[in-house]
């Protein structure tokens, strides 16, 4: 471990031009190259762009005054998914979304679409359901204040004492509708009705993802829980590897954490994709120590096989027979790799099997915001759809080892112990900025690259 130390530490080569270091070691690139995940175009692409080393500031998660901001420009103005297509699965079925004070009901109608709508009666702007909330069954949205009802297109039903209303005409009194769309199963919302197309604002993701399934998965663990920070801060904790050596220390010896590669496909779409199980490039392991290191016999490793070629293997195996599902033909990457795609501003999707998590982080004030965490699993291909999880709801204080199931409660428990004293220390600075490496961290800056794009809009 020394020696590995000792490597990871040496000073990059000074004739390097800015952002073009790299950790030493085998790449992602010629690791995928060898086996069956080379055969995944998306697996392949690499788009890494030097964005700058200057200092982020830390206002820009302190300051109540850029917090506003964000509220006035960004979160009214940008994409966010809303719900999954199965928690609104028939008519009449509706979920509530919000943001801040932005508040949208997503519904099912009669004729099977799926649309939003502003969350407040046209009337004296009452809300149909509070934030947070779903149902089932509604032939029609009614206002519980004075009983007005709007049909689930968004037309204007029944007003009550309809002879007091003479200048109300009906086309003009339905409910607000906003841009909705779908894609990968995700329902996502705008509450700018001049927003580009989604499939715009998706730039890669339908490319990379369209034989990874996503809409084929259900919701089988969904977590929500309330951090200690600001929404940006407790977010990029999850948008780099760089953390693993001092936070998931038990990693260390199976994984290829600090050759991670990291990508900048465009300002909303960046990604992180980091092997594991193959051992640390930077440690004189054995392919049958790093199996045993996997939770494996290492005696058990046949000959001329790799560590990570044959628990890929023991997954398909295990795990297709326990979720009821044909993992013979998924890429060794898919199975095994952590592998993460940020869609700006707010949401994180990896395509794994071994690794299926969903992010989304909301803000609730200046220093406090909610991660939702989502386990999409392939749909059993005998049976039904299962129905979605309900939502474990966690306080600040609560581990994710409360949440029955959830196999990554340790390593999100680890992540999230982080927040307190980061946003204390972040408070406390002397220094006014945060230093970030070059490669390593070039996601946070896209991230905050393209919220000032809004921000100065």
């Amino acid at each position: 471990m020394k020696e590995m130390i000792e490597e990871l530490n040496k000073p990059s080569d000074p004739s390097l031009a800015p952002g073009e270091a790299r950790c030493p070691g085998r790449s992602v690139e010629e690791l995928l190259g060898g086996e069956d995940s080379a055969n995944e175009p998306g697996l392949m692409a690499n788009s890494y762009q030097f964005l700058g080393d200057h200092d982020l500031p830390f206002s820009r998660y302190t300051s109540q005054e850029f917090y506003d901001a964000e509220m006035k420009h960004l979160w009214p103005k940008v994409w966010q998914w809303a719900c999954r297509e199965e928690h609104v699965p028939k008519p009449g079925d509706f979920q509530v979304y919000d943001v801040g004070p932005y508040s949208a009901i997503v519904v099912r109608g009669m004729d099977n679409e799926i649309r939003a709508f502003v969350n407040s009666c046209p009337h004296r702007g009452m809300q149909f359901a509070d934030a947070g909330t779903a149902g089932s069954g509604k032939q029609f949205l009614r206002c519980p204040f004075h009983g007005m009802s709007w049909n689930l297109d968004g037309s204007l039903r029944e007003i009550p004492c309809r002879w007091d209303f003479p200048h109300v005409e009906d086309d003009e009194f339905g409910l607000t509708e906003i841009p909705s769309g779908i894609w990968g199963g995700f329902v996502f919302i705008n509450f700018d009705k001049n927003c580009e197309p989604l499939d715009d604002f998706l730039e890669v993701l339908p490319e990379h993802f369209k034989n990874w399934g996503l809409e084929d998965r259900y919701v089988a663990i969904h977590t929500y829980k309330e951090l200690p920070g600001n929404w940006k801060m407790c977010m990029e904790g999850f948008l780099e590897a760089f953390h693993v050596l001092a936070t998931h220390p038990e990693g260390l010896r199976t994984s290829s954490w600090a050759n991670t590669q990291y990508d900048v496909f465009g300002k909303n779409v960046t990604r992180f994709l980091q092997n594991l199980s193959t051992g640390n490039p930077h440690l004189d392991q054995t392919q049958a120590e790093i199996y045993g290191a996997l939770g494996n016999n290492p005696d058990d490793l046949p000959a001329g096989k790799s560590a990570r070629e044959q628990h890929a293997d023991n997954l398909r195996n295990t795990m297709g027979q326990a979720l009821n599902v044909d993992l013979s033909e998924v890429s060794t990457s898919i199975m095994l790799d952590s592998i993460e795609y940020h869609l700006f501003p707010n949401a994180c999707f990896f395509p794994g099997i071994q690794i299926p998590l969903i992010y989304r982080f909301r803000p609730t004030s200046v220093g406090t915001c909610v991660h939702e965490i989502l386990i999409l699993q392939p749909v059993p291909e005998n049976g039904e759809r299962p129905a979605p999880a309900e939502v474990s709801k966690l306080s600040i204080e609560d581990s994710y080892h409360k949440v029955e199931g959830f196999a990554l409660a340790h390593v999100l428990d680890q992540d999230t112990e982080n927040f307190h004293r980061q946003w204390r220390g972040m408070n406390a600075s002397f220094k006014q900025g945060q230093t970030l490496g070059n490669y390593q961290e070039v996601r946070i800056r896209n991230l905050h690259n393209t919220l000032d794009e809004y921000l100065n809009t």
